[in-house]
């Protein structure tokens, strides 16, 4: 979600189906059975956004360096903005573009802006064609190099302009090489490599062509010209945020000797070993292509920035030794510790383990030992609110994962929640709002029309007192049982007492959590829509009142009692999918812009809302969680240009999307369990880490049978809507028997397992008597 305001208007009916990126994929392929996992992924879905950020259209392997996609002013945009040689981190421009241009070398500018058609985009694979220079363009992508091939169907002179907008380029007789300053003085280095020789350089300076092979600072170009009669060129280049002679290993370790189709290839296969991992099927084919879309995106993020055993930190400016382990980063906790950590843990958990170590070596390298919030390759810029990568290290902890050191992993986990400040959007160390949130167990709210002057709150972002105070509450919970698991007893009373600090925000009266101003008092009077400001940031963070009512991962059943009981509890959830707006859709987006995918007051658009659905199953009624979660995936996640309800955020989103079609979901990271939902396929076949296999199956599946109306988990009959990771850890076995028409007993009984359990609320009374 984090993001300034571009707010775009999107008006009108699209009648996306016309689209051809967006088609189904071909039918005769299907029943002849020859599409692979790769084949059903959709780079187009959610490419035209509901409100802010689009999806993107990524070309990159799993996890890896090198990622790019075409930029354009908007998807409906008929211009490329040159041609991307690599984007930085998710959401970021180009660090360099590279434009063939056959024309008046005096018209040149330092990107061209080309017309374009037929394109063609893959995870693996770009082609397009630019329909007025006459040039067919081809791509593949490796993990740390790519290659260009371009035929001209003209045989006049042309040129290649290469682009860096911020830094320096250079031609040393046979390659462009140089880098580009991406900011916190982080740079990006480039090795970049043509099959022919030009036949002259020149820079490109205040639209001049100046004799010399060496350009610097704001749109450094250089320009490569070549002479009639060559019909195709081929480029390879590599990356590197070491140096140039990085970049340059990095291609001829993974380019030398290669074609284009080779590459191809071997991308492809790489994807669909990736997202093989899982296997799906079924009779919706649509479902597939949501499906392995979103699990393709869910890759996208952390990228490994090890080159041969080292890496560029960003987090102290220096070159290390990876001392083989991968090194990640660009990793938007907030978003992915709710699914995509988990998703890892499931099934890839080495990956993830070295994740969590990545997290540890950040913490080491910076000033102080704070684990990062918001680590991306030029650092951590510290953005949201709350410390949550204590919640993927607990819970990896408790699903058997061990390679990273917990105790260093703890250190750091806890000197960014009780040393650094709880302001959002900020680094810097506790002042005095956090003095406060220790003594009083909550983040004070500033009353309207007072000033602010505490120095650590962000300007635009204030201090969303209520995100602030739940999230640390859970984050408190989640050190509470790192504590726990290192013997640290009295930190683990002090933290799990801390972790019932969302209680002090609970206004009995609306049974909302509602902000206090520093002497105790309700902010009154109080719109829980409403109230706030921009993204009700004065208040909550991004979402409104309604959706972080439920904002209590870690304690759901003691939710259910502070709001009188289960009926109560269902009721103020069904309220939640059926409030009005309230006010027009412009007034309402126009001050909660990241609110989108609305069903009532529920939005599908932004993280805090995904575990929402699941909620049903601690309150009795876990046939409505099933027909929530199936409507949401089918009205919000469609094989379309608008498949996506808001910023999808790198697979923070889509990894919800992952879980809930299998039929399962992690409520409450910290916890090894699954809330059992809807599955969406008749079979699918999760491969386990350890060579073991979890089976789903749905006897009598029908794409609309959404109810469950018995299930066995490894034979045995299972009668409630939880299971363990326990359970499915050495491989099994969960059967669904499916229907049209809710079973309103099934698994009414046996509510899930809440963080803080009656064992510790009888500890934590025993310590305060």
């Amino acid at each position: 979600m984090k993001k300034r305001y571009i707010v775009l208007v999107v008006v009108g009916v699209f009648v996306l189906a016309a689209f051809g990126v967006i088609s189904s994929q071909p039918k005769n392929q299907v029943q002849q059975g020859k599409l692979s996992p790769v084949d059903y992924v959709n780079p187009y879905i959610g490419n035209i956004s509901h409100l802010l950020v689009p999806t993107y259209p990524t070309i990159h392997l799993p996890n890896s360096m090198l990622r790019l996609y075409p930029e354009r002013s908007d998807f409906t945009g008929d211009l490329l903005h040159g041609l991307p040689l690599v984007v930085t981190g998710h959401r970021r421009g180009s660090a360099f573009h590279i434009s063939p241009y056959q024309g008046n070398e005096d018209d040149l500018d330092p990107i061209i802006d080309f017309s374009y058609d037929q394109e063609t985009i893959k995870p693996y694979a770009y082609s397009v064609y630019l329909d007025e220079e006459l040039i067919n363009v081809e791509f593949g992508v490796s993990h740390q190099s790519a290659m260009y091939d371009f035929e001209f169907e003209r045989k006049d002179p042309f040129s290649l302009i290469l682009n860096s907008q911020n830094g320096e380029v250079r031609w040393d007789g046979e390659a462009f090489s140089g880098y580009q300053l991406i900011e916190n003085d982080t740079k990006i280095y480039l090795y970049l490599r043509p099959a022919k020789m030009p036949e002259k350089v020149r820079a490109l300076v205040n639209g001049e062509l100046i004799m010399t092979e060496k350009a610097s600072g704001s749109n450094a170009c250089l320009v490569l010209s070549f002479g009639p009669g060559i019909s195709s060129l081929n480029l390879q280049y590599g990356i590197s945020f070491i140096d140039e002679d990085q970049a340059r290993r990095n291609m001829e370790r993974e380019m030398s000797d290669k074609s284009l189709q080779e590459i191809q290839a071997i991308g492809r296969g790489i994807w669909d070993k990736t997202l093989g991992k899982i296997d799906v099927m079924g009779d919706d084919e649509d479902a597939k292509t949501v499906f392995y879309t979103s699990l393709y995106r869910t890759f996208e993020r952390p990228v490994c920035l090890s080159e041969d055993g080292r890496y560029y930190s960003a987090f102290d400016g220096a070159i290390h030794e990876d001392e083989g382990r991968p090194f990640y980063t660009d990793d938007w906790i907030w978003d992915s510790y709710r699914a995509q950590h988990p998703l890892n843990a499931l099934i890839d958990s080495k990956k993830e383990e070295d994740i969590l170590h990545s997290f540890i070596r950040m913490a080491e390298q910076m000033d102080h030992m704070w684990m990062p919030t918001f680590p991306e390759v030029s650092g951590d810029s510290r953005r949201m609110n709350s410390n949550h990568a204590v919640a993927s290290v607990i819970d990896a902890y408790q699903k058997g994962l061990r390679n990273f050191d917990l105790e260093k992993a703890y250190l750091a986990c806890k000197g960014a929640i009780t040393e650094k400040t709880l302001a959002p959007w900020s680094g810097m160390p506790a002042g005095e709002l956090d003095e406060f949130y220790k003594l009083k167990g909550y983040f004070p709210a500033l009353p309207d029309g007072v000033e602010e002057t505490v120095p650590e709150v962000h300007s635009f972002e204030s201090r969303q007192p209520v995100a602030v105070t739940l999230g640390t509450s859970y984050d408190e919970w989640c050190l509470a049982q790192i504590a726990k698991e290192l013997g640290r007893e009295e930190d683990y009373i002090k933290h799990l007492q801390n972790a019932l600090n969302y209680r002090n925000l609970f206004n009995a009266q609306s049974q909302f959590f509602h902000p206090k101003d520093a002497e105790g008092n309700f902010i009154e009077p109080f719109d829980y829509r409403y109230s706030g400001g921009m993204g009700a940031r004065k208040f909550y963070g991004e979402n409104n009142g309604w959706v972080y009512r439920w904002d209590v991962q870690h304690s759901v059943s003691d939710l259910v009692d502070l709001m009188g009981g289960k009926g109560q509890f269902i009721s103020n959830l069904n309220a939640t999918f059926n409030e009005p707006l309230g006010r027009s859709k412009f007034e309402f987006y126009a001050q909660l812009p990241d609110h989108t995918g609305n069903v009532g007051q529920f939005s599908m658009a932004n993280e805090p809302s995904l575990h929402i659905p699941y909620l049903y199953n601690y309150a009795g009624q876990p046939w409505k969680t099933q027909k929530r979660i199936r409507n949401l995936l089918n009205q919000w996640f469609r094989n379309d240009l608008m498949g996506v309800p808001g910023d999808e955020d790198g697979g923070g989103m889509t990894s919800f999307v992952v879980f809930s079609q299998l039929g399962f979901y992690p409520v409450t990271p910290g916890i090894p369990m699954y809330n059992i939902g809807s599955p969406e396929f008749e079979k699918a076949i999760v491969q386990l880490p350890n060579g073991q296999e979890f089976r789903i199956k749905s006897e009598n599946y029908a794409p609309g049978h959404k109810y469950i109306q018995s299930a066995t988990l490894n034979g045995k009959i299972l009668d409630k809507p939880w299971f363990w990771h326990d359970d499915i850890k050495e491989g099994g076995e969960l059967v669904v028997v499916m229907g049209p028409k809710a079973n309103f007993s099934w698994g009414a009984n046996q509510t899930p397992p809440s963080g803080v359990s009656n064992k510790e609320f009888e500890k934590l009374d025993m310590t305060q008597q």
